[in-house]
């Protein structure tokens, strides 16, 4: 489990075809600090595992299915990747509960920089996270842990401070890029258990009704 608070950005070396999927290899310092083979670290929001350590970088197997629900398919070498080790159990949760397990991907729409070096995020997402998605909820994108500050019926928005800018890939992300999306857990519960008990997905009408 992660919190989507970025603790490093990564350098993709290689991302190399395999039978069954392919092996990423990324440069990095901090992560590797207390890393053992087989250690989890999320890689733009996916979680995986680290089966070789090297020094300055760790190799991961990626599966067939992961590199295409995910935009690590994508990657290149010289590529900037979001880099989390997993949540301990006597550590604060400074952003919210972050699987490693992605949804689907959206699409960046805008990034625009505003007053104060603030910067302003619109990310399109597909219908099928929708249900998952409200004003002031919580939404990983690329495994950052943001806020949703507005919402339509297909573009998502999001205010990016300077310290997250300048501590993520943010800064090297261009308009079309594909970010993995990962929905908050507790939306996808609340909305399986109104599903079971009313037969229809998760409703704004239904949660004013919970007491949301």
């Amino acid at each position: 489990m992660f919190t989507g608070i970025i603790e490093e950005v990564g350098v993709v070396e290689a991302l190399e075809a395999r039978a069954a999927g392919a092996r990423l290899r990324v440069r990095c310092a901090r992560v590797l600090e207390d890393a053992e083979q087989g250690a989890s670290i999320a890689v733009n929001g996916v979680c995986l595992t680290a089966v070789e350590l090297r020094p300055d970088s760790f190799a991961a197997d990626v599966s067939g299915e992961t590199l295409r629900r995910s935009n690590l398919g994508e990657l290149r070498p010289g590529a900037w990747v979001n880099l989390e080790r997993p949540l301990r159990a006597t550590s604060r949760l400074g952003g919210h509960i972050v699987q490693g397990h992605i949804d689907a991907t959206g699409e960046l729409v805008g990034l625009e920089e505003r007053a104060g070096g603030e910067w302003w995020l619109r990310v399109r997402f597909p219908k099928e996270v929708a249900p998952y998605l409200v004003v002031k909820g919580s939404v990983a994108i690329d495994g950052i842990s943001l806020t949703i500050a507005a919402l339509g019926e297909d573009v998502l928005e999001a205010a990016i401070i300077p310290h997250t800018y300048r501590a993520t890939n943010l800064r090297a992300r261009r308009r079309g890029d594909r970010l993995n999306l990962e929905a908050d857990i507790l939306a996808k519960y609340v909305e399986r258990l109104l599903g079971g008990r009313a037969g229809a997905g998760l409703t704004e009408e239904k949660l004013r009704a919970l007491g949301y």
